[in-house]
This record gives structure tokens, C-alpha cells and sequence, in this order.
């Protein structure tokens, strides 16, 4: 019959082979600790995002106030408004109602071959704005430098107004194809489709806040209850 060396071993030897089980257990456990420490330290010394990735964050759609310029092509010989230049002034008195009610400026070439003539239309320019609902006392008459050998010389009209806009586009200051291992967008990536989208919003408010809702229509939501119990019952 076989006898196990623990059943020979004295009371010395048992209590020497606890101390070396709790001493490996205690080491055992202190490089866990280590290990997990070190993968602690280096998660906090890498920086997630430091780079925006998003074309929203790039090329970020921006409410201000900004100067519309609208441009009015006058000829040489032209001594009255046509019916497109009519049809101009009248869009921008109609879209200075809707989003102004400061200053609107009409600036004249001056020096051009065409400053007579610009002159001349000037006058009836201010008119068609003001019967379009533009008050006059806020109709500013101005001239601007113009080049002699410009001859299209245009009638310029201004006004200050909240406009949702984005930076110039053509941000070319890397390599598209540099960084791919990383699979990150180009610089310019999304920038249009931002000029885009701010060009067609018509209100600018609507990006900072919902609009007020209208008061129900009591009559229209009861015809369309009925239509509805109709509708069921009929089935």
C-alpha cells in the first residue's frame, strides 16, 4: 500500500506548503491588478475623436446676418425698365418682406459706359420697390466705382438679412488619397451638399427652433372623424 508524501510530511511541513499556496495566490493576483492598471493607463492616454469625421462638423451650416446682393443688367442704351428687370425688382422686394426690414441699398455704376443710363433707371428701380411694399424712407440711393470697359455695368441692390450659410468650399489642403488606412473623410467631403441644403431653406429660424402650431380646425376634424366612422361602419 502506496502512503501520499502530505501523510508523511509533519506539521511543519503542512503549515510551509499553506504559506506557499497563499503566497502564490497573493502573486497571482497582484500581476492581475498589474495587468489590468496597465491596460487602464493606456485607454486614457489615447484620444477618441480628436479628428472630426462628420461633414455636419466640418462644413457646419451657420445662422448670421448676411449682405444679399441682387443684380440688375443694364444696357447702354436702355432708357426704362424691361419686363424682366420689373420682374426682378419685384422678386427682391418681395423676398426683402419676407426675411428683412432694414436699409435696402441701390447702388449705381459710376465711370462705366452704361452709368448714364443706369442713372436714369435708377429712379424707377426705387418706384417699383415701393409700390411692392418696401418703405421709402429705407431706400438708399448710392453709386460704386465701375471699370470703363465694363458696359454691363449692373444696377446692384442690397439689404442685411439672417441667412443660413456655410464656409467656401475647396478646402484641397491634403491629399485625398492620403490617410486612407485610416478610412477618414477628405476635407472637403459633404461641403456642397451643405451649401445645398442652406441655399434652399427658405427661413433660417426653422434651423434654431420649431414654429408655433395653428389652432385646430374643429369643422375639418369633425368631417374627418364622420368620413372615418363611415368608412368603419360601412365595412
Amino acid at each position: 500500500m502506496q502512503t501520499s508524501l502530505l501523510s508523511l510530511a509533519g506539521p511543519g511541513h503542512r503549515h510551509l506548503q499553506r504559506r506557499i499556496r497563499v503566497g502564490t495566490v497573493a502573486l497571482s493576483v497582484g500581476l492581475t491588478a498589474l495587468l489590468l492598471s496597465g491596460c487602464a493607463g493606456r485607454g486614457h492616454s489615447v484620444t477618441v475623436g480628436a479628428i472630426p469625421d462628420d461633414y455636419r462638423t466640418n462644413h457646419p451650416i451657420i445662422v448670421a446676418e448676411k449682405e444679399r446682393v441682387f443684380d440688375i443688367p443694364v444696357a447702354s442704351g436702355d432708357r426704362k425698365l424691361s419686363i424682366s428687370m420689373r420682374e426682378t425688382v419685384r422678386g427682391v422686394a418681395n423676398e426683402y418682406r419676407s426675411v428683412a426690414s432694414g436699409t435696402v441699398r441701390i447702388m449705381a455704376p459710376s465711370g462705366s459706359a452704361n452709368a448714364g443710363a443706369a442713372s436714369l433707371l435708377v429712379r424707377e428701380v426705387a418706384e417699383v420697390l415701393r409700390k411692392q411694399g418696401v418703405p421709402g424712407n429705407r431706400i438708399i440711393s448710392t453709386l460704386y466705382q465701375a471699370s470703363y470697359d465694363n458696359d454691363a455695368a449692373p444696377i446692384r441692390i442690397s439689404f442685411l438679412a439672417i441667412t443660413a450659410s456655410t464656409a467656401e468650399c475647396g478646402k484641397w489642403s491634403e491629399d485625398m488619397l492620403a490617410g486612407g488606412e485610416e478610412n477618414r473623410n477628405y476635407g472637403n467631403f459633404g461641403c456642397a451638399s451643405q451649401n445645398n441644403i442652406a441655399a434652399q431653406i427658405a427661413n433660417p429660424a426653422d434651423l434654431l427652433g420649431p414654429r408655433g402650431m395653428t389652432p385646430i380646425d374643429a369643422s375639418r376634424r369633425s368631417n374627418v372623424i364622420d368620413t372615418y366612422r363611415e368608412d368603419g361602419a360601412a365595412l
